[in-house]
């Protein structure tokens, strides 16, 4: 309002002054007056809306990285403190609630281990019996194979109640990575076209990014699979695609859901593009499936 006000005040005082000290001494000393209060307003915007706002972008992105939500120096207004300390409540609810269901998992996944440890070993003595029936004995290895299974998810379990957690901090390059990639392929060819740029993501992180779209990949039949970087207006990019089978029309909405997969029978555990997913949106980043155009095969995006 005052910003709005102030022309035509300005215009009523330059009359008023103009019998008393001349037009033009009038404009200049209209002028002047009209400079001072625009900066004495402009410095009542930043101290009051600005400053605590950026305050709190900073906060935020603070937290994002896994700070606690503490109070700010400034608040500003009345409005934008309330403002203010509603976010940082709500920012402190959701790392009560992150670390509440990262707790409960480890202790279930902990507890678990007892159970599932003295099955496997009673199937084990079971299968190490000579005069079982074969249907007894076809009973216990699917027995142990329930096991396992039930091993494999609890692991998964944990992962994605981990990859909730922005521990990842840092930057990292596809170079950093190629060793323990290589390691986890036996049969898939690995190719990388650009590994210089530079990603936001920790090599912790990107390890486990890349180690699970890589088993994927493999597991799918895969022979070669192709890694590569690069930058938009978004920021930096990394894609990811193989030369497998694909996936199927039906499928491409589901794929990053939890306990999605089309091998449960061979051991799969549909958890491994969820957690790709989950870490990769609690650091600011995310992934989606492209069109692989007549190459076929399976072709992700991560934008970060």
């Amino acid at each position: 309002m005052a910003i709005l006000v102030l022309p035509v005040y300005a215009a009523l005082l330059a009359d008023i002054l103009t019998p008393l000290t001349g037009r033009r001494n009038a404009v200049f000393i209209v002028a002047a007056g009209s400079f001072l209060a625009t900066l004495v307003l402009g410095l009542l915007l930043w101290r009051l809306i600005l400053s605590p706002v950026q305050a709190l972008a900073a906060r935020a992105q603070a937290i994002r990285g896994g700070a606690a939500p503490e109070g700010l120096d400034h608040y500003g207004t009345p409005e934008i403190g309330e403002l203010a300390q509603d976010v940082l409540d709500m920012a402190d609810v959701l790392q009560s609630r992150e670390m509440a269901v990262r707790s409960y998992t480890d202790h279930v996944t902990h507890e678990l281990k007892t159970p599932l440890t003295a099955i496997r070993g009673a199937a084990e003595l079971l299968e190490a019996e000579e005069n079982l029936p074969p249907a007894t004995l076809k009973r216990v290895h699917t027995i142990a194979g329930a096991e396992k299974r039930a091993v494999k998810l609890l692991g998964a379990a944990r992962q994605i109640a981990a990859a909730r957690m922005p521990e990842h901090q840092g930057s990292s390059r596809l170079r950093n990575c190629m060793a323990s990639l290589e390691q986890r392929l036996n049969t898939t060819k690995l190719v990388v076209d650009n590994d210089s740029v530079e990603i936001p993501l920790a090599k912790s992180g990107l390890e486990v990014v890349l180690g699970h779209l890589a088993e994927n990949a493999e597991q799918a039949g895969a022979t070669q699979l192709t890694l590569d970087t690069g930058r938009n207006d978004d920021g930096p990019w990394l894609r990811v695609w193989d030369n497998g089978p694909g996936i199927s029309s039906g499928n491409k909405a589901q794929v990053f859901e939890p306990f999605f997969t089309t091998r449960r029978d061979t051991g799969g555990t549909g958890m491994g593009l969820a957690i790709v997913q989950t870490l990769l949106l609690a650091h600011g980043a995310r992934i989606s499936l492209e069109d692989p155009g007549e190459d076929g095969g399976t072709r992700f995006l991560i934008q970060f």
